[in-house]
């Protein structure tokens, strides 16, 4: 089954987050014996952070994926000092880390406008030198989007998160009655009547044990730290991998995703979250929420169930929690009502935090 939801990566996937290039800045001018001309520097490759750029175009505009800028001139008779070489200037997305092929950050791109350089010109030649130019800096550099959605649907594989972003946005994902339908995020965006539009991430479905990196887990969780809030979805009758695997609750299901969370980066479980218990047109279903919603009131009288490795240290409190189902449509338009008033909320907050911060520093400033 994994290897069957790897094979449709190529046709659904929709989103890229991680783009790797090849840099070179330009090589210094030849200098002027003669006449101790100096050559002109090479040119420099920056990146330049633009609106309405995403990697995919990037990736689609230059599928070689090298960027070299000019050399500088060299020196003569007519120009002894060599003129520098042109720059290359690429156009990158808003919220982009930028870092070396080990891993060491060279800088970030946060609003339009920003630049960075990342391969510096040759220095052209002079006495010094010999005359002899330098050459350009030369290395692969990887460009990540910190930031890939306001909310990311978090949840076991066949939760129902394929089929709940279609119907609150205008996404249109892979759905199939297979585990691994999403291998990639696939991104839609909730229209609301006043206009304001909030971006939704299907992240890939995670399984038992993806901190350790099982079944390409951290690749899976570090699109989780992209977002602003999580929105939790599990199925309201329990979840089960496959005949091999345990079957889970819908509480199990949720302290085991507290869990994966919490060993990865427990600062995750941090982030604002919202709770859609999905699939609630099944048989039983209100006797399973009812049972559900028990348990998560008082969840420590129920940490029996689980083997003491499995339950976290600490349980997320859901700002809201909203029974769904995207066959009946049940929940959807509460739901997208919440997700709305939690953003509001946590955008306000911030604010006021952010003019608190900046009045102490006046306040410091007239002391």
């Amino acid at each position: 089954m994994v290897w069957a939801g790897r094979a449709l990566l190529r046709k659904y996937g929709n989103f890229i987050d991680n783009v790797r290039v090849h840099v070179k800045g330009g090589t210094g001018g030849m200098g002027y014996p003669h006449f101790g001309g100096e050559g002109g520097r090479g040119g420099d490759v920056w990146f330049v952070a633009r609106e309405k750029i995403n990697l995919k175009s990037i990736k689609a505009r230059y599928p070689h994926k090298r960027f070299a800028a000019g050399s500088g001139a060299n020196s003569s008779v007519r120009a002894l000092k060599g003129d520098k070489g042109k720059d290359c200037e690429v156009d990158v997305p808003l919220g982009i880390t930028v870092t070396s092929d080990d891993g060491k950050k060279i800088g970030e791109l946060n609003k339009a406008g920003d630049r960075l350089l990342v391969a510096r010109g040759g220095l052209g030649g002079d006495l010094v030198t010999n005359f002899l130019p330098s050459k350009g800096q030369k290395r692969i550099v990887h460009l990540d989007l910190k930031l890939i959605a306001d909310v990311g649907l978090v949840g076991f594989p066949n939760a129902g998160k394929s089929s709940l972003l279609s119907k609150i946005s205008h996404a249109k994902p892979q759905i199939a009655d297979y585990a691994f339908t999403t291998i990639k995020p696939e991104l839609g965006k909730i229209m609301y009547p006043d206009f304001k539009q909030i971006s939704v991430a299907d992240l890939p479905g995670l399984i038992e044990g993806a901190h350790a990196n099982r079944g390409m887990g951290h690749k899976f969780l570090k699109h989780i730290e992209r977002t602003k809030q999580l929105l939790f979805v599990v199925d309201v009758s329990g979840f089960q991998l496959s005949l091999k695997t345990m079957f889970r609750t819908a509480f199990e299901t949720i302290l085991l995703l507290t869990k994966e969370l919490e060993l990865y980066d427990e600062t995750l479980q941090t982030k604002p979250a919202l709770l859609a218990v999905n699939k609630m047109d099944l048989p039983n279903a209100q006797d399973n929420l009812h049972e559900f919603m028990k348990q998560l009131q008082k969840p420590q009288d129920f940490f029996h169930l689980l083997q003491k490795e499995m339950i976290p240290q600490s349980t997320i409190e859901f700002k809201d929690i909203i029974p769904v189902s995207t066959l009946t449509g049940e929940g959807i338009e509460e739901l997208k009502t919440c997700i709305k008033n939690s953003l509001d909320e946590e955008n306000e907050k911030e604010n006021e935090d952010y003019h608190k911060k900046k009045l102490c520093i006046l306040q410091a400033l007239e002391v």
